[in-house]
């Protein structure tokens, strides 16, 4: 039995759940303040403030005049503070978000006096399998954790390796984060309870003091508690108080065996609650939009822009990271909570869309107005499509699209607008009023090309780009007022455009780089021809040259792919209840499970060369929620429509779906079928650095059933199925591995329920959150069929799924209309086999100056070569904290040798 006990006194602080933020932090400046006076009263006294600078921030905010004295304790070592800005969901946001959470809560601690070196991460539920590799990247030999663990720990630490080989020794707090609070229920009793506790836990221990983790959530330590500890001591109790730090570096002393591989999602020792992969479906889309436009956002700024708009930057990522905390992107708060989450994100995407936007202007300015700029924020060169608006062609004539070098490319016309924007009759008095909505020269959106003035009659023609000279808007005004003077009476006033339409151009664009093209009317024997392998579709089928669908009976597809691999009954949904909570789903015990629909549409949308659709149009009865006791679906119906929006383009080897219904029903769970050619017993999955394997089953062993649903990120394979997705979510194989079933929905109206059927005990309080039901809201989702027999490697899923996901960028260009389009331009371009690039940023160095921070990971289980070229003479090799390791030669390009699942990050100049 261990003779010695370490007591880490701490809080874990949930910024915001069952309360909104700004009510949680009203208690965190109270407990802050309680802590501060107990540690400046008692030397003896150390605190660790929850591994995340997020909850020193916001104290700061509100006590700026108590920051010398947080930071003299931090200097102390008493207070122990960072490395994370916040405590996130490792599953829910990228890995890029997670290097930026460690790089920002690491400056921040830094700034106070030093980080914790500790890879604390006490409440996730489960932790990825690139952890360990982030954290010894960032220079942080220690973790300390607590779900997840899988049960063949049977000490208090083990070495955690990533799928690199990377390890970090990891603090097990196999009996949670407040382990130590049962010892202290009775002050009098410590030495006694602490005793008993040690017998009870001792083959965890081996010769190493016993861990007491002394706190719990939102609460600070009682300030008596040194004193009652030394009072156990001189009762004969070799007690110590400690950061987590110190008790780590100091008084854990056996060599640690265990050796755990990859991620953890263990439910052996505690719930990882797997529900808030599918809950609050807005959250999870909103964050990989917020994210994803905060990366274009980056990019562009070191591609276009001399300005440095670093403080917008990392006022976004602020904001995306503390929307990343475990119990705010997860959905498992109360409805104003996650209202106050979309609104930061939506924050985050406004503050990085000027940044890009601002950027893009630069180039667009070189762009003449009747022009396009398409900027390709990916590392590899593509083609791709891009849907503008433009002069439509008189009768007779086609479409075509020059670009710079000279060369046509066919267009393809989506749709035509009107040309009348307005037609009105008012008396000549009032023609005034018609001039106030003219400003300067625009008007409606457009600018006035010319106008007509006749008795009783005022025609504007508007273009975009005008082919008339300068406009005066005080002539207009006076000859207006002269001729409602001469003809008084009734007045026609007509707006004019010039026919527009919506035209689909391809484009080829540089790696990292611009292109630009304009659309222009020509004969019909001068259009380009059409592609070799041109995208169709009939009523029923689809097909590009490497993909074919066919559009089944009962609206699912039959998919079709480059090797001949035929995926039956794509799109097929299940639909089934759901009394479960926020953090795990339940089905009823009644379920009533709705797979077929009552009615089946097909329509043609497009018939292609460059896009060809078919929208599919399936109605379904599903039940309107739960009856009364929660475990019988309702007999009363809701006819809903489901819309599956079927595409295909020239030159992809997937097939584009997007579904779109309008949400009725309460209380169920609706998914997505892909089934299989034949049964798996494994998949892979995309996420933070790593492509995960997983089988058919779930460690159990706690108080929660082990549903095998998986969280997956840019995409998800299985067999001869991989599935390029839009953003995070969760995923199963079902039906013994037939299937493949992707989660669209999981309407809810609970945080947590105090009775769960697939749980021992409640997860938080049962507070009602009919925001989470979804009931009025349209579910939208955008995901990419990929059928090979090969696997996602082979069918180059890492490029396909960045490829699906980065769409290309296209602003109208500014400058002088019907000059000469500029030449394209290319920036760093990187090859090799699945290597994913997660950074490009402009980064500033006071003795180096500006250069640019790229990091690359390569997702492959053997090594790989990659090869970096672009405008740069000069590499350094860097941590993830940006620290310079070493320099790369660098000949006519550079070349680097990755190792299995390598993040490098390096900083070009």
């Amino acid at each position: 039995m261990p003779d010695s006990a370490v007591f880490v006194p701490h809080f874990h602080w949930d910024r915001e759940w069952y309360e909104p933020f700004q009510v949680f932090r009203h208690r965190l400046v109270q407990a802050l303040d309680t802590v501060l006076e107990t540690a400046e009263a008692d030397p003896d006294f150390r605190f660790t403030v929850d591994g995340q600078m997020a909850a020193v921030e916001d104290y700061l905010e509100m006590r700026p005049e108590n920051r010398d004295r947080l930071a003299a304790l931090v200097r102390e070592g008493r207070l122990a503070v960072g490395p994370w800005l916040i405590l996130l969901d490792e599953f829910l946001c990228s890995g890029e978000t997670i290097v930026r959470n460690l790089q920002m809560g690491w400056a921040a601690a830094e700034r106070l006096g030093g980080a914790m070196p500790v890879g604390y991460l006490p409440d996730m539920f489960g932790h990825i399998a690139q952890m360990p590799q982030i954290l010894a990247r960032a220079g942080i030999e220690h973790a300390a954790l607590w779900r997840g663990v899988p049960g063949n720990v049977d000490g208090h630490a083990f070495r955690w390796r990533a799928p690199d080989g990377s390890e970090v020794r990891t603090e097990f707090l196999f009996d949670g984060y407040d382990n130590g609070l049962d010892v202290l229920l009775v002050p009098d009793r410590i030495g006694s309870a602490l005793g008993e506790y040690a017998g009870m836990t001792t083959e965890r221990w081996g010769s190493d003091p016993v861990l007491a983790m002394a706190g719990t959530d939102h609460h600070a330590p009682d300030p008596r508690l040194a004193s009652w500890l030394r009072r156990a001591a001189e009762e004969g109790r070799a007690i110590t108080i400690a950061t987590l730090d110190e008790y780590i570096r100091e008084h854990a002393r056996d060599e640690v065996t265990a050796v755990v591989t990859g991620e953890l999602r263990s439910h052996v020792r505690g719930n990882i609650l797997p529900g808030v992969l599918s809950v609050r479906l807005g959250l999870k889309q909103r964050m990989a939009l917020a994210e994803r436009t905060v990366d274009h956002a980056e990019r562009m700024n070191v591609m276009c822009s001399a300005q440095d708009d670093s403080p917008f930057l990392a006022l976004a990522w602020h904001k995306v990271i503390e929307s990343t905390a475990h119990d705010s992107v997860v959905g498992s708060g109360t409805d104003e909570t996650c209202d106050q989450v979309a609104a930061r994100l939506a924050e985050a995407a406004q503050t990085a869309r000027a940044v890009r936007d601002a950027a893009l202007a630069a180039p667009a300015a070189l762009v003449p107005a009747d022009g396009h700029l398409v900027a390709n924020p990916l590392t590899s060169a593509r083609s791709a499509l891009v849907e503008v608006d433009v002069v439509a062609p008189a009768e007779g004539a086609v479409l075509i699209a020059r670009s710079a070098d000279g060369s046509v490319q066919p267009v393809q016309m989506v749709s035509e607008a009107p040309t009348v924007l307005s037609d009105e009759r008012m008396d000549a008095s009032h023609l005034e009023r018609v001039l106030r909505r003219i400003h300067r020269r625009e008007l409606f959106g457009r600018l006035i090309d010319h106008y007509e003035l006749t008795p009783h009659s005022l025609v504007f023609h508007l273009a975009e780009v005008p082919s008339s000279g300068p406009f005066d808007l005080m002539v207009l005004r006076r000859e207006v007022a002269a001729a409602a003077a001469a003809h008084p009476g009734e007045w026609r006033v007509r707006t004019l455009t010039e026919a527009r339409a919506s035209a689909l151009v391809p484009v080829r664009v540089p790696a990292l780089g611009l292109t630009s093209f304009r659309v222009e009317a020509g004969e019909p024997s001068a259009a380009p021809d059409t592609p070799a392998a041109p995208a169709t579709a009939t009523s029923r089928t689809l097909s590009n040259g490497l993909v074919e669908v066919e559009v089944a009976a009962d609206g699912t597809l039959d998919v079709t792919g480059p090797d001949g691999t035929v995926l039956y009954g794509v799109g097929r949904l299940v639909d089934g209840g759901d009394r479960g909570d926020s953090y795990n789903y339940a089905p009823p015990a009644a379920d009533v499970l709705v797979s077929e629909p009552v009615q089946v549409a097909v329509d043609l949308v497009e018939s292609g060369p460059l896009r060809a659709r078919v929208r599919v149009t399936r109605l379904y009865a599903w039940p309107a929620g739960l009856s009364g006791d929660r475990d019988v679906r309702s007999e009363q119906t809701v006819r809903t429509p489901v819309e599956m929006l079927v595409e295909v383009r020239t030159g992809e080897p997937f097939v584009r779906v997007s579904t779109s219904f309008l949400n009725r029903s309460a209380d169920h769970r609706l998914r997505l079928h892909v089934p299989l050619p034949e049964p798996v017993d494994t998949s892979a999955a995309a996420g933070q650095f790593a492509v995960t394997d997983r089988g058919l089953t779930a460690e159990g062993g706690w108080g929660e059933y082990p549903l095998p649903t998986f969280p997956a990120s840019s995409f998800v394979s299985a067999g001869a199925a991989t599935v390029l997705l839009d953003h995070s979510g969760e995923y199963e194989l079902v039906e013994e591995g037939s299937a493949l079933a992707i989660t669209l929905l999981r309407a809810i109206g609970s945080i947590s329920v105090n009775i769960h059927p697939l749980r021992d005990e409640p997860a938080a309080s049962e507070i009602p959150t009919p925001g989470a039901q979804e009931l009025g809201m349209r579910i939208e989702h955008r995901f990419a069929v990929v059928p090979s027999a090969a696997g996602w490697q082979d069918a180059r899923a890492v490029a396909l799924a960045e490829e699906f996901r980065n769409e290309v960028l296209v602003t109208r260009g500014t400058g002088p209309g019907h000059g000469q389009l500029p030449p394209a331009v290319a920036g760093v371009r990187v090859d090799g086999e699945n290597v994913h690039v997660s950074c490009v940023r402009r980064v500033v160095d006071d003795a180096l100056g500006a250069g640019t921070e790229i990091r690359l990971t390569a997702l492959r289980d053997t090594a790989s070569t990659v090869r970096l070229t672009g405008a740069f003479t000069r590499a350094t090799t860097v941590d993830l904290l940006g620290r310079a390791l070493a320099p790369v030669p660098v000949h006519d390009e550079l070349e680097l040798s990755l190792g299995p699942w390598e993040i490098r990050t390096l900083v070009l100049r």
